[in-house]
């Protein structure tokens, strides 16, 4: 009680330093958790961050069954989707779950 209240005109209490950390680091360690969880769903059905790149043509292709894994197996077009749509659905619980996880360990 002995600490004098902030003053409104110039003690804000949103300042640089609260953006700088809730975006800059915050976020970056959120998006770094997206990302993790995106690349390790798609390593768990046996696409390897490295057999990604380049394979978005041949991944789209409604006719082509054909797409390996870094296994050797082969999918489905309908299996590829439903990989597809998963990996999107992961990362968003990620940015929501991460916050939980920063408001139980502060």
């Amino acid at each position: 009680m002995s600490r004098m209240p902030r003053d409104p005109q110039k003690d804000r209490l949103v300042n640089e330093r609260l953006i700088s950390v809730s975006y800059g680091q915050i976020g970056m360690i959120q998006a770094s958790a997206g990302f993790f969880v995106y690349f390790v769903i798609m390593a768990e059905n046996g696409f390897r961050p490295s057999r990604l790149l380049g394979l978005r043509k041949h991944w789209d292709d409604i006719d082509n069954e054909a797409v390996e894994d870094s296994y050797g197996q082969e999918g489905s077009y309908a299996d590829r989707k439903i990989l597809e749509y998963r990996c999107p659905s992961a990362f968003f619980d990620s940015l929501v779950l991460v916050p939980w996880a920063a408001v139980i360990i502060c």
